[in-house]
């Protein structure tokens, strides 16, 4: 669908937050609506059609979508809308349940670099997915389920000075009282309660041979604030991003343009971000690689004409960013000072932790131009040290000229950070113009 009314964007945005608790649920919803869009789902290990036209496909927690025009050639470019599914928190371990004091806990670790303060007292849900015996998946969810109970004040006197978190005795969840409880079993009822259920089947928790299990907040998204111009989420770092690329890559699959342009469009949404993303389903992975080759290789490509096809390509970077923090202005660099409100940013980095350049800062700045919104420039505080993204690997792996834009935020990697609307609906527009203009 293409971006109308912020109103629109920002209550469908919350409605695919909410769907979306794990990598594996967001890559699944975003498969799921561009099939409803008329997306043709299809399989690795099948042959895939040539022919012009949308498609889908998912591997585990990461999807890749793409739009081919009649006109497509060997050596025609793709425009890429790269993010990642997955965010910080906490994952099950393999001996997922124990007891203490009377209480029933899940075992978890830390999975990536949460603020770890932020997941104390807060309703959680465990979500992921199961692989029973037969080798069968099953996404699961269990609802508001889980709590990290944080020490009374009465007896930690010095917790609003600070407050020190152990990452292995302190972050473990409870879950139920008196009779112990089994997380396994806890799963299976899931896998067999319609809670995005695999096979829709009953499962026991002897048929489970493995999962991968995440925690997630379960407050809903709000909006908030003066005009409601805040919106407050779990998981905006990196759904903001995979929904802009969901709703651009409808949008250019819609949009009349399609059948005469220059280049293939495509939504990349990878797994493991927040961990490296070295994995099969991560930007460090064969993924991307594997779909745009199988894609040329349906166009009759050679190898020097894929190259080609690469070099006149474009991938644009989409992860969420800082902006000034009011009560911590110090952080940031004295100079550069993104603001919410005033458009996704550019961002930059001396040392290629972004993979923008001159030449990505110059088509950005056309894209944002030419979709009527506005863009800002960030730039990290020279003591403070840079995260990264997928850019820079995905640019050292493929050789695509590649450009790091995204939403800046408040509150990054908390259990419920923090957006501003316009944002949200400008990084919507700007990448909806990348996929679909000229």
């Amino acid at each position: 669908m293409p971006v109308t009314t912020t109103d629109a964007y920002v209550s469908d945005f919350a409605s695919f937050i909410e769907a979306s608790p794990s990598s594996y649920h967001a890559a699944a919803e975003v498969a799921r609506r561009l099939e409803a869009a008329g997306f043709e789902r299809l399989d690795e290990r099948e042959a895939w059609p040539t022919g012009p036209g949308r498609r889908v496909v998912v591997r585990d927690g990461a999807v890749i979508a793409w739009v081919q025009p009649p006109a497509a050639t060997a050596t025609t470019p793709f425009r890429i809308l790269g993010a990642h599914t997955d965010s910080p928190g906490f994952k099950l371990k393999p001996t997922p349940s124990s007891e203490a004091a009377g209480f029933s806990q899940a075992q978890v670790e830390v999975y990536g670099g949460p603020l770890l303060n932020s997941w104390l007292d807060r309703e959680l849900e465990l979500a992921g997915r199961i692989v029973t015996v037969d080798g069968a998946e099953h996404l699961v969810r269990t609802g508001p389920m889980l709590r990290i109970p944080q020490l009374a004040v009465h007896l930690d006197r010095e917790a609003n000075k600070a407050l020190t978190i152990d990452r292995q005795r302190h972050v473990q969840p409870v879950w139920a009282a008196g009779e112990p409880g089994d997380v396994l079993e806890l799963l299976a009822e899931c896998a067999g309660a319609g809670a995005g259920a695999g096979s829709g089947r009953r499962v026991d928790a002897a048929e489970i041979a493995g999962f991968d299990v995440l925690v997630a907040a379960t407050t809903p998204p709000e909006r908030f604030g003066r005009d409601r111009a805040f919106f407050a989420s779990g998981r905006l770092d990196n759904l903001t991003s995979v929904y802009a690329g969901l709703v651009g890559i409808e949008a250019a699959a819609d949009d009349e343009r399609w059948q005469e342009a220059g280049h293939v469009s495509v939504l990349a949404a990878f797994d493991h971000e927040e961990l490296g993303s070295e994995s099969r389903s991560g930007a460090a992975g064969p993924f991307l690689e594997d779909v745009l080759a199988r894609v040329g290789a349906g166009l009759g490509a050679t190898d020097e004409e894929r190259r080609r096809a690469f070099a006149a390509s474009w991938l644009v970077s989409a992860d969420a960013g800082h902006a000034v923090h009011p009560n911590y202005a110090e952080k940031h660099d004295p100079v550069t000072r993104p603001l919410f409100g005033e458009g996704p940013l550019l961002k930059l980095n001396a040392n290629q932790r972004y993979a923008s350049d001159a030449l990505g800062s110059a088509l950005w700045e056309a894209v944002c131009r030419r979709a009527g919104v506005r863009t800002q420039p960030f730039v990290s505080n020279n003591t403070v040290p840079c995260g990264s993204t997928i850019g820079p690997i995905s640019a050292t792996r493929l050789g695509i000229r590649t450009v790091d834009v995204g939403v800046p935020l408040l509150s990054m990697h908390s259990a419920r950070e923090l957006a501003h609307v316009d944002d949200l609906v400008a990084l919507g527009r700007a990448v909806e113009e990348f996929l679909s203009g000229h």
